[in-house]
């Protein structure tokens, strides 16, 4: 409770600050719009019924780039992680690409798939992939050989250790991963609605600076902030509802 009330108490201020700013007169209110306007923008949106249609197709596409990415990611990295030889040949190549930012393939994805829903998708998974692999990988590595021997002498061999022994273990490096790519799945949904869009936040943040609205621009902002909150905040209270040992391992 004392947390929430910290929390709440931060984001007011922080409102309160930024309003006396905008009216203060050291910046124009139209090119720094108050977060009463901004709040005037968001209402505006919901009622012309931009706001859902927004929201529902950024949403579908974060979520769909960030389950197969998350999921590749896992799997992938859980495996080079315990089997040298196969991260003997794969690490070197997914290290390769891993450097390279996510936005920068956005042309190359265009030219490949064209402007639809599969080049966004794409693009959402490949940003996800990496940090979810990178903290797979180390977690699988760290998990104690004593496990490996104590799962041996009990039957659980081959694949099966690493479904029911290496991946439970390795859960606070793989949630670590999850939350970064929850956040690059975000980002990703903002870059790639900027083109070949007719829907989605990144898409109304570009109508709205083609039409010089800064309000609705932040505005979509703002409400991109929040799904990227409120997607983390699900992700971690799912985690520690399903494994509750997490809450202890897994940063707050």
């Amino acid at each position: 409770m004392a947390r929430l009330t910290r929390m709440t108490l931060s984001i007011i201020l922080f409102l309160i600050a930024w309003e006396g700013i905008a009216r203060s007169g050291l910046t124009l209110i139209s090119l720094f719009p108050p977060p009463t306007r901004v709040l005037a923008a968001l209402i505006e949106m919901a009622r012309s019924g931009e706001l859902v249609r927004d929201v529902r197709a950024s949403v579908w596409r974060a979520v769909l780039g960030f389950v197969l990415g998350s999921t590749v990611g896992i799997a992938t990295g859980i495996v080079t992680g315990r089997i040298a030889s196969v991260s003997n040949y794969l690490s070197p190549i997914i290290q390769l690409f891993r450097p390279l930012p996510p936005v920068a393939i956005i042309p190359l994805v265009i030219v490949w798939f064209g402007i639809g829903e599969v080049s966004k998708v794409f693009a959402i998974a490949f940003a996800v992939f990496f940090p979810v692999w990178i903290n797979s990988h180390a977690g699988a590595r760290e998990v104690p050989q004593t496990f490996i021997w104590s799962a041996g002498t009990l039957g659980v061999k081959g694949f099966r250790v690493l479904w029911r022994v290496i991946l439970p273990a390795a859960l606070p490096f793989v949630v670590a991963g999850l939350r970064t790519g929850v956040s690059l799945a975000f980002i990703m949904v903002f870059v790639s609605e900027l083109a070949g869009a007719s829907a989605g936040v990144g898409y109304q943040i570009s109508v709205s600076y083609l039409a010089y609205r800064v309000d609705r621009m932040m505005a979509a902002l703002v409400l991109l902030g929040l799904l990227g909150a409120a997607a983390d905040f699900l992700l971690t209270g799912l985690t520690w509802r399903i494994f509750p040992w997490l809450r202890l391992a897994v940063i707050k």
